[in-house]
């Protein structure tokens, strides 16, 4: 008679089951989004240093020029080879959010202007945009009837 040994199946099932990529995907999306900072101060600096920028300006220019380029590497197919590679590391910073805006307009683009471009523009950012700002106004209300504003 043969005896199911859970331990067993158990094991075998560990043994099959692909190993865990967690660390060196937090590690990858650590370095990247780091990197993506780092270039951002890098805008910032320059900006200050080379226009006589203050620091409000300086990052003005900084949101304009990563914004841009986010949207020019997704243009171009770079954008989502490096976010298959570093993950959450290029969707934290305004990258993401000009990448999530840039996709849909070029992917839906073939069905014009109106009903491509401008009915898809928010299809992944729309949500987020919705329950962030729905998010901010309840906190807000909240701690103005508690009196903490």
């Amino acid at each position: 008679m043969n005896r199911f040994d859970a331990q067993a199946y158990q094991a075998e099932v560990n043994a099959a089951a692909p190993r865990s990529k967690t660390l060196r995907m937090c590690i990858r999306a650590f370095v990247v989004g780091g990197l993506i900072c780092c270039l951002g101060q890098g805008i910032s600096d320059l900006g200050k240093l080379w226009f006589d920028l203050d620091t409000k300006a300086a990052g003005t220019l900084t949101a304009i020029v990563l914004v841009f380029l986010a949207a020019l590497f997704t243009a171009i197919g770079i954008f989502d080879k490096l976010a298959s590679f570093a993950g959450a590391g290029t969707v934290v910073p305004i990258t993401g959010f000009s990448n999530s805006i840039t996709a849909p307009a070029i992917e839906f683009r073939a069905e014009g202007l109106v009903m491509g471009v401008g009915a898809k523009l928010f299809t992944i950012a729309g949500p987020v945009l919705v329950y962030g700002i729905s998010a901010s106004i309840i906190v807000g209300l909240t701690y103005l009837v508690l009196g903490l504003v």
